[in-house]
């Protein structure tokens, strides 16, 4: 599989499909920290302390992540056209989805209301983890849209080659 000029093997493909496994996965096991952190809140005074990205599930968002980085290997091993579609597509969604889930986190930690005296501790962990997190997103962005490129460029070639076929084949009967 090509990219351009520069030449990415499928070996580094995988790489990247892992990578975005992990990631991924990373994610899905953030939220479930999250999930037990303020899950585990006393009601006081001023509430309980639930962030914008914790009550849409952004964390768990990972799956979109395993999902199309597990597209992103089957793609590099059995480079048939429907399945570099699919991770193409896949891996397009993914960047979508990070865009949307940073600008989220980045309101979140923005924005910060005083919560009770209890809770103080487990929504200071609850945003500390959350920054954490929003550095994680950009890694996966640069692998969604380095994966992107390259398929898109492997796509554009591919057809280009059909096309040249078929004129050789139609040049070759007349």
């Amino acid at each position: 599989m090509g990219c351009g000029n520069s030449k990415i093997s499928s070996s580094n493909i995988v790489v990247l499909g892992v990578v975005q496994i992990m990631i991924g996965i990373y994610h899905v096991l953030m939220w479930y920290f999250l999930l037990l952190l303020y899950m585990g809140q006393i009601k006081g005074v001023f509430g309980t302390y639930e962030p914008l990205t914790y009550k849409m599930g952004t964390a768990l968002w990972g799956l979109a992540f395993i999902i199309s980085g597990a597209f992103t290997v089957k793609a590099s091993k059995y480079q048939s056209r429907y399945m570099l579609i699919c991770a193409l597509s896949l891996n397009i969604l993914c960047m979508i989805i990070t865009i949307i889930a940073a600008s989220l986190t980045i309101v979140e930690l923005a924005h910060f209301r005083s919560v009770s005296y209890r809770n103080y501790g487990q929504a200071k962990l609850g945003r500390e983890v959350s920054r954490i997190l929003l550095f994680s997103y950009p890694l996966e962005f640069g692998i969604s849209l380095t994966y992107s490129i390259c398929s898109c460029s492997h796509l554009g070639r591919r057809q280009e080659e059909s096309l040249e076929s078929v004129s050789e084949v139609m040049n070759s009967r007349f």
